[in-house]
């Protein structure tokens, strides 16, 4: 019904910046809250960045300063630019998006299947 595309990972040099974009399709009515999450190896997944509908934005104290969120709305797209990377932002980044299906009322959390960024030193 939904699907949730990440794309932009890869391999960088600290200091470097990526832009991470997470498409959403299928049956959408509306977007509520979207997040950015990562996981490194051998650890949780932990939330990095959340844009709701509306209201504030709100980051992990680790990325403050160096990562934004966006989204456009027209898109159904959600953004991270990640700047000022460093090694231990090395993760899988995995989008996540609440959203009102097309239909009854009927809410779903959905997830992509993630993306690698890789910071080297």
């Amino acid at each position: 019904q939904v699907q949730l595309v990440e794309s932009g990972g890869g391999l960088v040099q600290a200091g470097g910046s990526l832009r991470l974009s997470c498409a959403a399709s299928g049956s959408i009515f509306s977007i509520n809250a979207m997040g950015w999450y990562r996981q490194a190896p051998g650890k949780q997944r932990e939330l990095v960045a959340v844009i709701p509908s509306g209201g504030m934005l709100n980051y992990a104290d680790s990325v403050k300063g160096r990562f934004t969120i966006s989204r456009d709305n027209t898109k159904n797209t959600m953004y991270l630019q990640m700047n000022s990377l460093k090694p231990e932002d090395t993760a899988i980044y995995y989008c996540n998006a609440v959203i009102r299906l097309v239909g009854p009322l009927r809410y779903g959390d959905y997830w992509g299947q993630g993306t690698q960024v890789t910071v080297s030193s």
